[in-house]
């Protein structure tokens, strides 16, 4: 049976060199043949691409992460030169978004400000015909969908997605993508949505180092957690594994082009 993978969503940058290394050494023996790797800021994005130049198996995304305070002028200029620099190397813009956490946190945070920002993110993604990796969540998902539709984007993938029906059914319908992570293996409210997402539409991730609960609880997030999350799913869809491995591989090797 083949059980090729590919990690859609890892901060491969923000694991510890040691815990980088491990993962990477033991990428081919758990099948994983490719990870994106998404950027949080412009240091992030130069470690990414960095280390595709080292491992051809990662996938640089370029981007920055919303829920944090907005960047200088100066560094946003210097991720968008970045962008620009290296497109023909670029599997994807991203991480970008809305910050609905941060939110949470400060509601006097001007969104604004982030859209404005996302917007620059959005251009760069028509104008380079490139994948755009979205941190996009409950009713921010909404306001994203409206700015991909005023680009004409269709390429959108909405990561780790939470939201509701409406939403989900915005995003099937426009042809974006929705990843999830290992919380498939004991979350009903991700199994829910995948149970709405074609399977050509859906792609699975570990969001690491972000550390998971139950069976993973303590452990090194790592690609291998995939696997669980591809038996899940299979379960969830009532279709053979092997059908859902051949099938989400094809759906992530076509969006990413790789």
């Amino acid at each position: 049976m083949s059980r090729q993978i590919i990690d859609a969503h890892i901060h491969l940058d923000m694991y510890e060199e040691e815990e980088r290394l491990q993962i990477l050494s033991e990428l081919e023996v758990h099948d994983v043949t490719a990870i994106v790797a998404v950027s949080n800021d412009f240091t992030s994005s130069v470690k990414q691409m960095e280390f595709a130049k080292r491992d051809r198996r990662i996938k640089p995304a370029i981007g920055y992460h919303p829920e944090q305070a907005l960047p200088s002028e100066s560094e946003l200029s210097a991720i968008l030169r970045l962008i620009d620099d290296h497109a023909d190397c670029l599997t994807a813009i991203g991480e970008v978004g809305l910050p609905y956490y941060l939110r949470q946190e400060q509601p006097n945070v001007d969104v604004a400000l982030y859209k404005n920002m996302l917007e620059y993110f959005i251009r760069k993604a028509a104008e380079y015909n490139l994948p755009i990796t979205l941190h996009a969540v409950y009713e921010d998902a909404d306001r994203v969908c409206e700015m991909l539709e005023r680009y004409s984007i269709t390429k959108a993938h909405f990561h780790w997605f939470k939201g509701d029906d409406i939403i989900l059914q915005r995003i099937v319908s426009n042809g974006y993508v929705v990843s999830v992570t290992p919380e498939v293996t004991y979350r009903e409210k991700i199994q829910h949505i995948v149970k709405q997402v074609p399977l050509t539409q859906l792609m699975v991730e570990t969001d690491g180092p972000w550390p998971f609960e139950h069976i993973f609880k303590g452990k090194l997030t790592h690609p291998s957690m995939i696997h669980r999350s591809m038996h899940r799913i299979a379960e969830i869809k009532g279709i053979p594994v092997e059908e859902a491995y051949k099938k989400i591989h094809k759906t992530t090797q076509q969006f990413f082009s790789i």
